[in-house]
């Protein structure tokens, strides 16, 4: 028989974790189930500055202090399970299955996360390592690379925003992008020429081209970029390399249960944070519109822990539209 619970979360990342601080210490009979262990992307992160309260507190240490809090108050914790399927049952309980064992829950908080796309080239997974010049993302890490040489890589939204952004800090910044034409929206391409065009401007594009490799020797020294029309390579001295090409949503498992974006982020209502299946919600990066932060992937297990409580109130709550009435401080 399914062991039986009151929340079920799938993932151990901020989110999840954030979800299980607010389910277990309303005494909810909370678990989560973490296909590695707890923490996710945030355990790659040498020095975090952006969490409220911490000056400069690393990834594997906040998780460790996040781990010990939720524990404290009763959550418990799986890991190496993987969820492989979630069913809906006859009674409105959902059922989660991994490999080896089934748990049934009054409700669900779906929180996977999601990965950074990599380019895949020598060098990168070597400097990945915390600290030594490869980053994912420059709302993070620019300050960390203040008066330094950066190459950042990509065409899209992202890419041009926290080009943008590292130019506030970086002494010189090398936009490497594949093509002439940016898929950034035409607002952003707007504002990036115009940084580019500036007199001194700190911004410089290298169009038409890819990174093929990123070397150095215990850290980032420099860059090989590849010209795709001449197949000419040449080395850019740098002191860090920022890869936007995308991210990919930790979301197979749920294929066919909830509804999911072209790219697989899961679809929901952006203010209940609910899916089209009855008692389950959906948190952190692996959600349409996610902000893609730390802080938010937090808030957003809090907001689904709120309205899960609301659901089992009144489970005929999940059909009715928005309403300032039901806000969490008016109950």
């Amino acid at each position: 028989m399914a062991e039986r619970y009151d929340c079920i979360i799938i993932g151990g990342g901020p989110a999840g974790l954030g979800a299980s601080l607010y389910a277990s210490r309303d005494r909810f009979r909370t678990l989560i189930l973490e296909k590695f262990y707890p923490g996710g992307q945030i355990n790659t992160t040498d020095r975090i500055e952006n969490y409220p309260a911490f000056d400069n507190i690393s990834g594997p240490d906040l998780i460790e202090k996040m781990v010990h809090q939720v524990t404290q108050f009763g959550t418990e914790i799986k890991t190496s399970a993987e969820v492989t399927a979630l069913k809906r049952l006859d009674d409105g309980n959902i059922q989660v299955l991994t490999e080896e064992e089934t748990f049934t829950a009054r409700a669900a908080i779906l929180a996977p996360g999601s990965t950074y796309r990599k380019l895949g080239v020598p060098g990168e997974e070597k400097f990945r390592r915390a600290g030594t010049g490869v980053s994912y993302c420059g709302t993070c890490d620019a300050p960390f690379f203040k008066d330094r040489r950066v190459v950042t890589v990509g065409g899209g939204n992202t890419a041009v925003e926290d080009t943008l952004h590292l130019t506030k800090f970086a002494r010189e910044v090398i936009l490497v992008h594949r093509r002439q034409e940016f898929r950034a929206s035409r607002v952003l391409v707007e504002e990036l020429m115009a940084k580019v065009n500036e007199s001194g401007s700190n911004l410089k594009l290298r169009l038409d081209s890819v990174v093929t490799a990123i070397q150095g020797e215990g850290k980032v020294e420099r860059t090989i970029v590849k010209n795709v029309k001449t197949g000419q390579e040449t080395a850019i001295d740098c002191d860090g390399v920022f890869v936007f090409v995308g991210m990919v949503p930790n979301t197979d498992f749920v294929k066919g249960f909830v509804d999911l974006s072209e790219h697989g982020y899961m679809k929901c209502d952006p203010a209940y944070l609910r899916t089209k299946v009855p008692g389950v919600f959906v948190a952190g990066d692996c959600r349409v519109g996610a902000a893609m932060q730390l802080v938010t992937a937090v808030a957003d297990g809090v907001n689904a822990v709120m309205w899960m409580k609301q659901y089992f109130r009144d489970p005929n709550w999940w059909n009715e539209g928005i309403k300032d009435e039901l806000a969490p401080g008016g109950w």
